[in-house]
């Protein structure tokens, strides 16, 4: 699945554009330890945290995640928008809380 296809089905607000929005996603992590989604988060998945320091951005790149989706509309700084557009990492947000994403994430996904 495309991540602009997961985007719809999860009615994400996207932050970044069109960034990564033709990759694709093969699975998730969820996870507010970086350290946690150092060793175990996959690489072409989406990830979601509450995490909204630039922080998430290397941790992002290391593991080649596709996207960074943050819940509860919590607020990203304009900085942190900016850098990730610029190292090729969606950040999308949406009112749901993590679990409630996470849950319905994995459902698109596991389906294809």
């Amino acid at each position: 699945m495309t991540l602009r296809d997961l985007a719809q089905r999860l009615d994400l607000e996207i932050l970044t554009g069109e960034v990564n929005l033709g990759e694709t996603v093969k699975t998730g992590y969820t996870s507010d330890l970086l350290s946690d989604v150092i060793a175990h988060a996959p690489e072409n998945s989406v990830w979601v945290t509450v995490q909204r320091h630039i922080n998430i951005l290397g941790v992002a790149k290391l593991k080649n995640i596709v996207a960074i989706i943050t819940p509860r509309e919590l607020t990203v700084g304009s900085d942190v928008v900016k850098k990730a557009c610029a190292e090729g990492i969606a950040l999308m947000r949406s009112p749901l809380s993590a679990f409630e994403i996470t849950g319905r994430a994995y459902q698109f996904l596991s389906k294809g």
